[in-house]
This record gives structure tokens, sequence and C-alpha cells, in this order.
């Protein structure tokens, strides 16, 4: 039996639904596994209930599906540039099954990404790659969304963030 795809199976894109954070917590778990830092993934399926779905929703996503099976997702949130003056939204993961790879679904689900934006007057789409992802490099670049050479990702995270937000509390007193 074949897997279904777009091309013998009816595709839709939808919003992700709260009902949704166990595949969405799947679908990163996989994607970690897929770079090969599965330990890196910390997040669980709570996370995304609270911080997806709650009263002030940290991120949007959206759900591929063929005949009904979930075959990929995109999980972003809004950003703004200071100096184009311009919203535009921060792809954070994009995730698309083995079996459904090769079919458009990952493209498609940021053109409908960056169409969403674009109608809230958004005027760019920002990400970034596992630099030993290659095939996701080559992936973004065939779409036009390119390395950018004049800038460099910084952060701070764990421990160190917590000690460096603290910090503040202790200039204030």
């Amino acid at each position: 039996m074949t897997n279904p795809t777009p091309a013998s199976g009816k595709m839709i894109i939808r919003p992700g639904r709260v009902e949704d954070a166990e595949t969405i917590h799947a679908a990163i778990l996989q994607l970690g596994t897929h770079i090969g830092a599965p330990e890196d993934v910390k997040s669980t399926v709570d996370d995304f209930r609270t911080y997806g779905f709650g009263a002030n929703p940290a991120f949007s996503t959206l759900i591929a599906e063929v005949d009904g099976a979930f075959a990929g997702l995109c999980l972003y949130f809004p950003i703004f540039s200071t100096w184009m003056g311009r919203p535009g939204v921060y792809v954070q993961d994009l995730y698309v099954e083995d079996r459904f790879r090769g079919h458009r679904i990952g493209e498609r689900l940021l053109r409908r990404v960056a169409a969403l934006c674009r109608k809230d007057g958004g005027a760019y789409l920002r990400l970034s790659v596992d630099t030993d992802n290659e095939g996701a490099i080559a992936f973004y670049e065939k779409l036009g969304i390119a390395w950018s050479s004049y800038e460099q990702t910084q952060k701070i995270l764990g421990e160190a963030f917590f000690a460096f937000a603290d910090a503040e509390d202790e200039e204030q007193s």
C-alpha cells in the first residue's frame, strides 16, 4: 500500500488547536531527532498548551493534513523590523513527516504563513536553520529564503538566562 500524498489525497492546512498540543510536541521531538539533538528538546505537551493556546499565546501553528493524517506543521510568531518599520514573521519550526516529504508540504506551509503575515501588513519572513542541516538549507535557498551574511544569532538560556534576568531585580533594589 502506498502512503497518501498531496497528489493522491486531499491536503488541508489549518490553524493549530489546543487539542493538537500532543501532535505538535511529537513533531518537535521528531525534529530534534532528525537534526541529531533529541536531548535538547526540553518542552512538554503542557508547555505547548499553555504558551500556544492560553490567554496570551506566544506562537501560532499551522497544521498540514493529508486525508486527515498529520503531515506537517509550521510554528511561528510575529516580529517587527525597526529598520524597515514593518512587521514580519519568524518561523521557529517547520516539520514535515518523512512519508510526506518531497510533496511541497513544507513549501505550502511557509507560503501560507507568509500570506498571513502579508495580510497583516508584514513584509518579511525570518527563520534559523541548523548549520549542519544541508537538506533544509538547500530547501530554503530553493524557495528564495537566503542565508543572511550580515547577521549572527546570539543567545543566552537556562541558568545563565535566569541569572542575567535576576540581575535586573538586584539593580532596582
